[in-house]
Protein backbone atom coordinates (compact mmCIF):
# COMPACT_ATOMS: atom_id res chain seq x y z
CA UNK A 1 0.00 0.00 0.00
CA UNK A 2 1.08 3.55 -1.04
CA UNK A 3 0.14 6.16 1.65
CA UNK A 4 0.09 10.20 0.08
CA UNK A 5 -0.97 13.14 0.21
CA UNK A 6 -2.57 15.44 -1.86
CA UNK A 7 -1.69 19.16 -0.97
CA UNK A 8 -3.79 22.12 -1.48
CA UNK A 9 -2.39 25.26 -0.92
CA UNK A 10 -4.63 28.20 0.74
CA UNK A 11 -5.92 31.24 -0.68
CA UNK A 12 -4.33 33.24 1.77
CA UNK A 13 -0.67 33.08 2.86
CA UNK A 14 0.65 30.06 5.90
CA UNK A 15 -2.28 27.93 5.01
CA UNK A 16 -2.67 24.19 3.20
CA UNK A 17 -5.22 21.49 3.22
CA UNK A 18 -3.58 17.89 3.07
CA UNK A 19 -6.07 14.67 2.22
CA UNK A 20 -5.00 11.37 2.69
CA UNK A 21 -4.69 9.15 -0.56
CA UNK A 22 -4.52 5.37 -0.18
CA UNK A 23 -2.84 3.32 -3.22
CA UNK A 24 -3.07 -0.42 -3.71
CA UNK A 25 -1.63 -1.75 -6.90
CA UNK A 26 -3.15 -4.90 -8.06
CA UNK A 27 -1.46 -8.04 -9.85
CA UNK A 28 -3.49 -8.20 -12.79
CA UNK A 29 -3.14 -5.76 -15.65
CA UNK A 30 -6.75 -6.27 -17.17
CA UNK A 31 -8.73 -6.12 -13.77
CA UNK A 32 -10.69 -3.34 -13.10
CA UNK A 33 -8.97 -0.48 -11.73
CA UNK A 34 -11.38 1.60 -8.81
CA UNK A 35 -11.37 5.10 -7.30
CA UNK A 36 -13.31 5.22 -4.37
CA UNK A 37 -14.12 8.77 -1.60
CA UNK A 38 -15.53 9.58 0.49
CA UNK A 39 -17.22 12.57 2.37
CA UNK A 40 -16.83 15.38 -0.38
CA UNK A 41 -19.43 16.61 1.75
CA UNK A 42 -17.47 16.91 4.58
CA UNK A 43 -20.24 16.87 6.87
CA UNK A 44 -21.69 13.39 5.48
CA UNK A 45 -19.46 10.93 7.34
CA UNK A 46 -21.07 7.58 7.25
CA UNK A 47 -18.67 7.17 4.22
CA UNK A 48 -15.13 7.74 5.86
CA UNK A 49 -16.50 5.22 8.69
CA UNK A 50 -17.29 2.61 5.57
CA UNK A 51 -13.70 3.80 3.90
CA UNK A 52 -11.79 3.23 7.48
CA UNK A 53 -13.08 -0.59 7.55
CA UNK A 54 -12.51 -1.08 3.88
CA UNK A 55 -8.94 -0.26 3.95
CA UNK A 56 -8.17 -2.68 6.99
CA UNK A 57 -9.78 -5.49 4.41
CA UNK A 58 -7.72 -3.96 1.62
CA UNK A 59 -4.40 -4.21 3.87
CA UNK A 60 -4.89 -7.56 4.47
CA UNK A 61 -5.82 -8.99 0.96
CA UNK A 62 -2.62 -6.81 -0.14
CA UNK A 63 -0.65 -9.52 2.34
CA UNK A 64 -3.06 -12.36 1.09
CA UNK A 65 -1.88 -11.26 -2.41
CA UNK A 66 -5.77 -10.59 -3.45
CA UNK A 67 -5.46 -7.06 -4.91
CA UNK A 68 -6.08 -7.68 -8.42
CA UNK A 69 -7.05 -4.07 -9.63
CA UNK A 70 -5.00 -1.04 -8.88
CA UNK A 71 -7.47 0.44 -6.06
CA UNK A 72 -7.85 4.35 -4.84
CA UNK A 73 -9.60 5.22 -1.76
CA UNK A 74 -9.42 8.90 -0.72
CA UNK A 75 -11.45 8.54 2.87
CA UNK A 76 -11.78 12.30 3.17
CA UNK A 77 -12.10 14.24 0.58
CA UNK A 78 -12.40 17.92 1.36
CA UNK A 79 -10.29 19.01 4.56
CA UNK A 80 -11.20 22.66 3.48
CA UNK A 81 -15.13 21.94 4.14
CA UNK A 82 -14.05 19.84 7.52
CA UNK A 83 -12.34 22.81 8.70
CA UNK A 84 -15.19 25.18 8.19
CA UNK A 85 -17.15 25.25 11.78
CA UNK A 86 -19.01 28.61 12.29
CA UNK A 87 -21.47 29.00 15.47
CA UNK A 88 -20.92 25.10 16.94
CA UNK A 89 -21.86 23.22 13.51
CA UNK A 90 -19.64 22.27 10.67
CA UNK A 91 -20.57 23.82 7.17
CA UNK A 92 -18.94 20.98 4.92
CA UNK A 93 -21.35 21.24 2.63
CA UNK A 94 -20.78 24.78 0.84
CA UNK A 95 -17.44 26.60 0.49
CA UNK A 96 -18.13 29.56 2.10
CA UNK A 97 -15.92 31.28 0.27
CA UNK A 98 -17.59 31.36 -3.01
CA UNK A 99 -21.15 29.98 -1.46
CA UNK A 100 -20.92 27.18 -4.01
CA UNK A 101 -21.71 23.88 -3.10
CA UNK A 102 -18.13 21.39 -3.31
CA UNK A 103 -20.47 18.64 -4.80
CA UNK A 104 -21.04 21.41 -8.02
CA UNK A 105 -19.06 22.86 -10.56
CA UNK A 106 -16.76 20.27 -11.64
CA UNK A 107 -15.23 20.64 -14.96
CA UNK A 108 -17.20 18.86 -17.63
CA UNK A 109 -14.23 17.45 -19.78
CA UNK A 110 -14.08 14.44 -22.55
CA UNK A 111 -11.75 11.40 -21.21
CA UNK A 112 -8.83 12.65 -23.76
CA UNK A 113 -9.07 16.21 -22.22
CA UNK A 114 -7.99 14.45 -18.36
CA UNK A 115 -4.58 16.39 -18.24
CA UNK A 116 -5.93 19.38 -19.22
CA UNK A 117 -7.53 20.22 -15.61
CA UNK A 118 -4.43 20.08 -14.09
CA UNK A 119 -3.25 23.30 -16.21
CA UNK A 120 -2.70 26.38 -14.47
CA UNK A 121 -3.64 25.21 -11.52
CA UNK A 122 -1.96 27.74 -9.32
CA UNK A 123 -4.44 30.47 -11.11
CA UNK A 124 -7.36 28.99 -9.21
CA UNK A 125 -9.09 29.38 -5.97
CA UNK A 126 -8.53 26.02 -3.56
CA UNK A 127 -11.62 24.76 -4.05
CA UNK A 128 -11.60 24.64 -7.77
CA UNK A 129 -8.10 23.14 -7.10
CA UNK A 130 -9.28 20.72 -5.02
CA UNK A 131 -12.14 19.57 -7.31
CA UNK A 132 -10.04 19.31 -10.49
CA UNK A 133 -7.43 17.37 -8.58
CA UNK A 134 -10.12 14.67 -7.34
CA UNK A 135 -11.65 14.82 -10.39
CA UNK A 136 -8.53 14.12 -12.31
CA UNK A 137 -7.95 11.50 -10.27
CA UNK A 138 -10.99 9.70 -10.23
CA UNK A 139 -10.89 9.38 -14.13
CA UNK A 140 -7.46 7.50 -14.02
CA UNK A 141 -9.57 4.82 -12.89
CA UNK A 142 -12.08 2.25 -14.95
CA UNK A 143 -14.95 2.36 -11.42
CA UNK A 144 -15.97 5.32 -9.58
CA UNK A 145 -17.36 5.57 -6.37
CA UNK A 146 -18.40 8.50 -4.71
CA UNK A 147 -19.53 8.30 -1.23
CA UNK A 148 -22.19 10.84 0.40
CA UNK A 149 -25.44 10.14 2.87
CA UNK A 150 -28.78 12.23 2.84
CA UNK A 151 -29.96 13.85 5.55
CA UNK A 152 -32.30 11.56 7.04
CA UNK A 153 -32.42 8.15 4.76
CA UNK A 154 -32.75 5.01 3.11
CA UNK A 155 -29.87 3.06 1.66
CA UNK A 156 -29.90 4.35 -2.10
CA UNK A 157 -27.64 5.52 -5.20
CA UNK A 158 -27.92 8.21 -7.88
CA UNK A 159 -26.74 6.06 -11.09
CA UNK A 160 -26.70 7.26 -14.74
CA UNK A 161 -28.82 5.54 -17.37
CA UNK A 162 -25.46 4.82 -19.31
CA UNK A 163 -24.44 2.71 -16.12
CA UNK A 164 -27.86 0.60 -15.23
CA UNK A 165 -28.25 -1.65 -15.17
CA UNK A 166 -25.06 -3.34 -15.09
CA UNK A 167 -24.37 -1.56 -11.76
CA UNK A 168 -27.77 -3.43 -10.66
CA UNK A 169 -24.14 -5.33 -9.13
CA UNK A 170 -23.58 -2.23 -6.40
CA UNK A 171 -27.06 -2.01 -5.53
CA UNK A 172 -27.67 -5.75 -4.68
CA UNK A 173 -24.06 -5.71 -2.67
CA UNK A 174 -24.79 -2.87 -0.40
CA UNK A 175 -28.22 -3.95 0.03
CA UNK A 176 -29.85 -0.50 -1.51
CA UNK A 177 -33.65 -0.16 -1.39
CA UNK A 178 -33.90 1.96 -4.00
CA UNK A 179 -31.76 3.43 -6.96
CA UNK A 180 -32.38 6.59 -8.73
CA UNK A 181 -31.63 6.72 -12.24
CA UNK A 182 -30.12 10.19 -12.82
CA UNK A 183 -29.79 11.69 -16.26
CA UNK A 184 -26.31 12.83 -16.07
CA UNK A 185 -26.61 16.26 -16.96
CA UNK A 186 -25.47 18.24 -13.76
CA UNK A 187 -22.01 19.11 -12.61
CA UNK A 188 -21.78 16.98 -9.45
CA UNK A 189 -18.90 14.70 -9.01
CA UNK A 190 -20.01 11.87 -10.38
CA UNK A 191 -21.81 13.08 -13.61
CA UNK A 192 -18.32 14.53 -14.31
CA UNK A 193 -16.96 11.67 -14.57
CA UNK A 194 -19.93 9.80 -16.46
CA UNK A 195 -19.97 12.60 -18.83
CA UNK A 196 -15.97 12.24 -19.76
CA UNK A 197 -16.63 8.60 -20.02
CA UNK A 198 -19.67 8.69 -22.18
CA UNK A 199 -17.57 11.54 -24.24
CA UNK A 200 -14.23 8.91 -25.15
CA UNK A 201 -14.20 10.95 -28.65
CA UNK A 202 -16.95 11.14 -31.12
CA UNK A 203 -20.39 10.86 -30.33
CA UNK A 204 -21.62 10.84 -26.80
CA UNK A 205 -22.12 7.31 -25.75
CA UNK A 206 -25.24 5.50 -24.70
CA UNK A 207 -23.62 3.08 -22.34
CA UNK A 208 -20.73 2.70 -21.14
CA UNK A 209 -19.71 -1.25 -20.19
CA UNK A 210 -17.33 -1.83 -17.58
CA UNK A 211 -17.06 1.70 -16.69
CA UNK A 212 -19.10 3.43 -13.74
CA UNK A 213 -19.18 6.24 -11.89
CA UNK A 214 -21.83 6.62 -8.93
CA UNK A 215 -23.21 8.53 -6.28
CA UNK A 216 -23.87 6.12 -2.87
CA UNK A 217 -25.76 7.84 -0.65
CA UNK A 218 -25.22 5.76 2.64
CA UNK A 219 -28.39 6.76 4.50
CA UNK A 220 -28.34 9.87 6.88
CA UNK A 221 -25.80 11.97 8.38
CA UNK A 222 -26.12 10.50 11.78
CA UNK A 223 -26.02 6.81 10.78
CA UNK A 224 -22.18 6.13 11.51
CA UNK A 225 -22.03 2.92 13.84
CA UNK A 226 -19.12 0.47 14.00
CA UNK A 227 -21.20 -2.23 12.83
CA UNK A 228 -23.21 -0.63 9.88
CA UNK A 229 -19.91 0.75 8.54
CA UNK A 230 -18.15 -2.79 8.80
CA UNK A 231 -21.12 -4.33 6.96
CA UNK A 232 -21.08 -1.70 4.57
CA UNK A 233 -17.43 -1.92 3.99
CA UNK A 234 -18.30 -6.07 3.52
CA UNK A 235 -20.76 -5.07 1.03
CA UNK A 236 -18.42 -2.59 -0.86
CA UNK A 237 -16.01 -5.98 -0.74
CA UNK A 238 -18.46 -7.78 -2.48
CA UNK A 239 -18.85 -5.48 -5.26
CA UNK A 240 -14.83 -5.15 -5.56
CA UNK A 241 -14.86 -9.23 -5.71
CA UNK A 242 -18.15 -9.54 -8.51
CA UNK A 243 -16.02 -6.90 -10.72
CA UNK A 244 -12.77 -8.93 -10.51
CA UNK A 245 -10.85 -6.14 -8.38
CA UNK A 246 -9.75 -8.18 -5.23
CA UNK A 247 -10.02 -12.48 -5.44
CA UNK A 248 -12.39 -13.77 -2.95
CA UNK A 249 -13.19 -17.49 -3.17
CA UNK A 250 -16.19 -17.24 -1.03
CA UNK A 251 -17.94 -14.20 -3.19
CA UNK A 252 -21.76 -15.27 -4.07
CA UNK A 253 -23.64 -12.87 -6.29
CA UNK A 254 -26.87 -11.33 -5.15
CA UNK A 255 -29.50 -10.23 -7.37
CA UNK A 256 -31.29 -6.46 -6.43
CA UNK A 257 -34.63 -6.68 -5.58
CA UNK A 258 -35.29 -2.90 -5.20
CA UNK A 259 -36.77 -0.11 -7.51
CA UNK A 260 -34.88 2.05 -10.13
CA UNK A 261 -36.58 4.98 -10.27
CA UNK A 262 -36.19 7.93 -12.93
CA UNK A 263 -35.40 11.53 -11.30
CA UNK A 264 -38.67 12.77 -13.51
CA UNK A 265 -40.17 10.42 -10.84
CA UNK A 266 -39.04 11.92 -7.23
CA UNK A 267 -41.62 13.71 -5.39
CA UNK A 268 -39.94 16.51 -4.02
CA UNK A 269 -42.76 17.15 -0.96
CA UNK A 270 -41.90 20.84 -0.26
CA UNK A 271 -43.23 22.98 2.59
CA UNK A 272 -45.91 25.21 1.15
CA UNK A 273 -45.63 27.96 4.56
CA UNK A 274 -43.04 27.99 6.89
CA UNK A 275 -44.00 26.00 10.82
CA UNK A 276 -42.97 23.61 12.97
CA UNK A 277 -42.96 20.23 11.43
CA UNK A 278 -44.95 17.30 13.16
CA UNK A 279 -44.19 14.14 10.35
CA UNK A 280 -46.38 11.67 10.32
CA UNK A 281 -44.28 8.95 8.70
CA UNK A 282 -40.88 8.19 8.87
CA UNK A 283 -38.50 7.07 5.65
CA UNK A 284 -38.93 3.46 4.18
CA UNK A 285 -43.05 3.94 4.62
CA UNK A 286 -44.86 2.70 1.43
CA UNK A 287 -47.41 5.60 1.16
CA UNK A 288 -50.69 6.36 -0.63
CA UNK A 289 -51.63 9.87 -2.83
CA UNK A 290 -52.96 11.48 -0.35
CA UNK A 291 -51.81 9.55 2.66
CA UNK A 292 -51.00 12.65 5.17
CA UNK A 293 -47.27 13.04 5.66
CA UNK A 294 -46.64 16.32 8.03
CA UNK A 295 -48.55 19.02 9.54
CA UNK A 296 -46.92 21.84 9.81
CA UNK A 297 -47.97 24.63 12.89
CA UNK A 298 -47.70 27.82 11.25
CA UNK A 299 -49.59 30.00 13.45
CA UNK A 300 -49.45 28.25 16.84
CA UNK A 301 -52.10 28.63 19.50
CA UNK A 302 -54.75 29.56 16.57
CA UNK A 303 -57.95 27.89 16.32
CA UNK A 304 -56.54 27.25 12.44
CA UNK A 305 -53.12 27.01 12.93
CA UNK A 306 -52.12 23.93 11.19
CA UNK A 307 -51.71 22.88 7.51
CA UNK A 308 -51.90 19.34 6.46
CA UNK A 309 -49.03 18.36 3.96
CA UNK A 310 -50.24 15.03 1.69
CA UNK A 311 -48.73 12.65 -0.67
CA UNK A 312 -49.20 13.69 -4.41
CA UNK A 313 -48.42 10.29 -5.46
CA UNK A 314 -48.22 6.31 -4.24
CA UNK A 315 -44.66 5.73 -3.58
CA UNK A 316 -41.93 4.69 -1.31
CA UNK A 317 -40.67 7.28 1.45
CA UNK A 318 -36.67 7.80 0.57
CA UNK A 319 -35.45 10.67 2.50
CA UNK A 320 -36.36 12.75 5.18
CA UNK A 321 -35.39 16.38 6.51
CA UNK A 322 -34.36 16.00 10.56
CA UNK A 323 -35.09 19.94 10.81
CA UNK A 324 -38.37 20.38 12.69
CA UNK A 325 -38.71 24.18 11.70
CA UNK A 326 -39.04 24.56 7.90
CA UNK A 327 -38.80 27.55 5.95
CA UNK A 328 -41.12 28.44 2.66
CA UNK A 329 -40.66 26.10 -0.11
CA UNK A 330 -37.96 23.80 1.97
CA UNK A 331 -37.44 19.98 1.42
CA UNK A 332 -39.42 17.84 3.68
CA UNK A 333 -39.06 14.64 1.99
CA UNK A 334 -38.40 12.60 -1.62
CA UNK A 335 -40.70 9.53 -2.56
CA UNK A 336 -39.89 7.46 -5.11
CA UNK A 337 -43.22 7.19 -7.06
CA UNK A 338 -44.59 4.84 -9.72
CA UNK A 339 -44.98 7.25 -12.34
CA UNK A 340 -43.80 10.66 -13.30
CA UNK A 341 -44.70 13.36 -10.45
CA UNK A 342 -43.90 16.38 -12.79
CA UNK A 343 -42.99 17.12 -17.03
CA UNK A 344 -40.88 20.17 -16.06
CA UNK A 345 -37.99 19.66 -14.29
CA UNK A 346 -34.47 20.62 -15.31
CA UNK A 347 -32.32 18.31 -16.47
CA UNK A 348 -29.71 17.64 -13.27
CA UNK A 349 -29.70 17.36 -9.41
CA UNK A 350 -32.93 17.21 -7.30
CA UNK A 351 -31.21 19.62 -4.94
CA UNK A 352 -28.61 22.42 -4.54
Amino acid sequence: MEHSEIIIGGDTAGIEWRLPVFRFKGSDAKAPSVYIQAALHANELPGTALAHFLLEMLRKAEADGAILGDITVVPQANPIGLAQSHFGEMQGRFELGSRTNFNRDFPLVALAERETLLENLDRRSAADRLKRTLLHAALGADLVIDLHCDDESLQYAYIDDAFWPEAADLAAALDMQAVFLSDGESSAFEEAVGHAFKHQGGDKLKTVPGRLAVTVELRGRRDVYPDMAKADAAGLWQFLAGRGVVSDPAYRAKDYAGPAIPLDNIEMVRAPEPGTVLFHRDIGDTVKAGDLLATLITRPGEPDGTLAVKAGHDGLIATRTSARYARRGEDLMKIACHEATRKDRKPGTLED
